[in-house]
Order: C-alpha cells, then sequence, then structure tokens
C-alpha cells in the first residue's frame, strides 16, 4: 500500500513511526512537508521520501492522509484538486467535514468522494490514542479496513455511525485527554494541601488515575460497578463522592462534553466556509 501523508507534524510522526512498527514498509510512505527540518528528521528517522511539494509520485498513492493543520488544509489542498483519481483520502484535520473536504478536492463541480474523516487524540503520540472514523457511503469496505489499519497503528477505534458523532467523538475523545489532565492536577494539588511534596503528590495522583483507567480497561465491570465495589457505607470514599455530587461535579462534566461538541460544530462551520 503506498501511502502519503500531506504535513508532517506529531500526528504524522505518530502514525508513520507505529505504521512501521506494524510492518508497513518505509519505502512506500512518502511525505509532503513544507519545513526543512521536518523533512530531515523524517528522512533520518524513517527513511521514507520527503519532499516539500506533491509531485506525481506523491500523488500516485492508494492512501492520502491530510494531516495539515485545519486552518491551512484548504489551502494545502488546492494543488491537488481535480488530480486525484481512487485514492483514499484520510482526514485527520480537527473539525473539518466531508462536504468541504470533498468541494476543495473535486472538480468541475463533483466532489471528491472517497473520504474518511478521523479524530485521533493525542495519546496517540504514545500509540495509547483511540481515534474516532467516519467514511463517506462512496467508501467501501476495503477503504473502511486500510483507514481503520492505518490509524490502529497509534491506538484503538471506534467508528461513528454518522458524521454528525465525529464533533461528540472530539469532545470526549479529543478533548478528553485533557479533562484526565485537569483531573490529575485537582488530586495533586489537594495531596499538596494534605501535606505532601509536589513529587509525591503528584506520583500519588498520577498512578492512581493510570491504575485505575488500567483496571476498567481489563475488567468486566462496568466503571460503575467498579465505582460501586470501591465505596464502602459509611466510608471515606463514600464521602468523597457525596462531595463531589452535592458539587454537582457529575453534571457539570456532561454539560462540559456538550460544550465542546458545540463548538466543534461551531469550528465546522467556519473552517468549511469557501
Amino acid at each position: 500500500m503506498k501511502i502519503t501523508f500531506l504535513g508532517g507534524g506529531n500526528m504524522a510522526t505518530a502514525l508513520i513511526g507505529g505504521m512501521i512498527e506494524r510492518g508497513f514498509e518505509a519505502a512506500a510512505i512518502q511525505v509532503v512537508e513544507l519545513g526543512a527540518a521536518a523533512r530531515e528528521a523524517l528522512v533520518q528517522r524513517f527513511g521514507v521520501r520527503a519532499i516539500e511539494a506533491a509531485d506525481d509520485a506523491a500523488i500516485a498513492c492508494e492512501v492520502l492522509v491530510l494531516a495539515v493543520k485545519p486552518q491551512q488544509l484548504k489551502a494545502a489542498l488546492a494543488p491537488l484538486a481535480g488530480r486525484l483519481q481512487q485514492q483514499l483520502v484520510i482526514s485527520i484535520a480537527a473539525g473539518l467535514r466531508l462536504d468541504a473536504l470533498g468541494r476543495w478536492l473535486g472538480s468541475a463541480g463533483a466532489p471528491y468522494t472517497r473520504l474518511v474523516r478521523c479524530m485521533p487524540n493525542t495519546p496517540a503520540l504514545i500509540g495509547a490514542g483511540v481515534t474516532g472514523l467516519y467514511a463517506h457511503p462512496a467508501v467501501d469496505a476495503a477503504g473502511r479496513e486500510a483507514a481503520e489499519r492505518i490509524l490502529a497503528a497509534v491506538g484503538s477505534t471506534v467508528w461513528a455511525d454518522s458524521e454528525a458523532q465525529m464533533d461528540a467523538v472530539t469532545a470526549i475523545s479529543g478533548s478528553g485527554p485533557a479533562y484526565v489532565f485537569h483531573f490529575i492536577e485537582a488530586l495533586e494539588a489537594a495531596g499538596r494541601a494534605l501535606g505532601f511534596d509536589e513529587a509525591a503528590a503528584r506520583r500519588l495522583a498520577i498512578d492512581t488515575a493510570l491504575g485505575a483507567a488500567k483496571l476498567a480497561a481489563s475488567a468486566e465491570d462496568s466503571p460503575a460497578l467498579l465505582r460501586q465495589k470501591v465505596t464502602s457505607k459509611g466510608g471515606t470514599t463514600e464521602a468523597a463522592l457525596a462531595s463531589l455530587a452535592a458539587a454537582g461535579w457529575h453534571d457539570a462534566l456532561i454539560e462540559a462534553v456538550r460544550a465542546a461538541a458545540a463548538r466543534g460544530r461551531a469550528l465546522g462551520d467556519e473552517l468549511g466556509k469557501d
């Protein structure tokens, strides 16, 4: 499978590294990247072909991965408009919808349709991400399988039933690491307030979050049941959870995710304008 990346930033680098570890051939991967230093780093690290502008060899691929910042993608796609044939186009640009990508890549008023929209999150940088995907109806099973294989190189994958759900994916898993970091930050602050130094408080907070997440991932029980099992009647955990409930923590988090999803929809409207 010949794959060309448009953009060679952090997420593209993570994907390329994960793919090569999983058996993709470096010789079959090309990267179009404006930055000379970034191109040199990609060549030295992975042995891929890295070029400043898309040439015929770069376009003659089976899969084109759009890894450019959303605000720059329209201009980056302009030289490719009308030049694609049956390449599968995978976009990891947050917020941009398939109809906008199809217009920008199409020709003579006919939109390009072999498109898959993806939303990886930052833990993908260490191979522990989760990616939401949505494919245009024109993409066949082989195309969906190819997209999943590429994104699975940096973590797990979840298919959305509709493109509208991609805003929810962005709000839950795309922005989600920040919620977890914020929780760890607060738990660390509590540890310091109770007398631990910064290093000890941080270790307690991070390892607690990490261990709980691993337990939730490996257990057959739901997170709700796991919570119940660790909450003894009249105990310390019950007191803490009662305090969180009184502060409206549960509903506040749900509303925060709703706000993120709404902002994602608004950004899609803004970014997709012609």
